[in-house]
């Protein structure tokens, strides 16, 4: 007897695999069985038809696999990849390269995406057909009493140098919060084997987007992970993310001159004292002939900015560390 073919599901995959994608959802997958459904439940459930859920089983130890598998049988907007484990940044352009969609997203596995959140974002999108990058809404700590609301408001700007200062992006350089223009990353990747991966990535995506925007529509629920990244950063991830943001200085040579650059270039001086407590290194170039201190934000940004004008970077890291009460 010939075993027959469901052909709902043939068909199924025929029409997603040749239908016009929306949106693709990347969701890299590691350890997160605890997790996992409530996250991909929280995407699905946005009502958007002509999307795509792409699940990345990035070797999972635990039975995270398995329920991806599951999630995909029950529900044909979801695919999923199993790879070995290559860290966050190999599972994303995983998913990337699968992507279909217009439009490309990221969620963390162990967070959510709040109802009713992307079907105005993509309207948005509709309605401003120049955007590239749209950033939304993110509730960070989600579900403690540290929560906080990052709402960064409704403003349109037509480079990726105005959105970067105007916005301080530097301090939110999260990939999840926002929607990207699947184009972009034709010749951009998130990098292999660093921390702070965002903080690579954004800058990069800046370059090539013609108008970014940000909008107070919609929420990235934030979860609380005692065991990710920036809470257990220690010098190693800390110097990624002051390398991210010394290869981002070097790669725009023209920033010095733009409105906002002293607050950035402060954002990481602060980086560099952590770095250099943990590891001695000072990596971060002396610019005190660009800076502006008068014009930095905040006492002890300014403090920090005339003490690099007068005895230069190198002996502000010496001065922290001895004195970080003082800081």
């Amino acid at each position: 007897m010939k075993r027959k073919t469901s052909f709902p599901f043939a068909f199924r995959s025929f029409i997603r695999n040749f239908a016009l994608v929306k949106l693709s959802v990347v969701i890299p997958v590691y350890g997160v069985e605890r997790t996992l459904e409530r996250c991909v439940m929280s995407v699905l459930g946005q009502g958007v038809p002509d999307m795509e859920v792409i699940l990345v089983d990035d070797g999972s130890p635990d039975g995270s696999g398995k329920l991806c598998d599951k999630m995909a049988e029950e529900n044909g907007a979801v695919t999923v990849i199993h790879r070995e484990n290559g860290g966050l940044s190999e599972a994303r352009n995983t998913g990337l390269a699968l992507a279909k969609g217009h439009y490309v997203t990221f969620v963390d596995s162990d967070d959510e995406v709040a109802p009713g959140t992307y079907r105005p974002l993509l309207d948005f999108l509709a309605r401003h057909s120049g955007v590239d990058i749209l950033e939304y809404n993110m509730v960070k700590h989600y579900g403690t009493p540290q929560a906080a609301h990052l709402q960064p408001g409704d403003r349109l700007f037509e480079n990726g140098d105005d959105y970067w200062f105007q916005t301080r992006a530097y301090g939110h350089a999260y990939a999840c919060n926002k929607i990207f223009r699947r184009g972009l990353f034709d010749h951009v990747r998130f990098p292999r084997g660093k921390a702070f991966e965002d903080a690579w990535t954004l800058p990069a995506l800046l370059d090539r987007a013609t108008a970014v925007a940000t909008t107070s529509l919609g929420d990235y629920l934030y979860y609380e992970n005692a065991g990710g990244i920036t809470r257990r950063a220690g010098g190693e991830a800390l110097r990624s993310l002051l390398d991210a943001h010394v290869a981002a200085m070097a790669n725009h040579r023209h920033w010095p001159a733009c409105d906002g650059f002293t607050d950035y270039y402060m954002h990481a001086v602060n980086i560099q004292l952590d770095v250099y407590g943990e590891t001695g290194e000072v990596v971060l170039p002396d610019l005190s002939a660009k800076i502006k201190p008068l014009y930095t934000n905040g006492f002890k940004n300014r403090l920090k900015a005339l003490t690099i004008k007068l005895l230069g970077i190198k002996h502000l890291c010496r001065i922290h560390k001895t004195c970080r009460l003082l800081w």
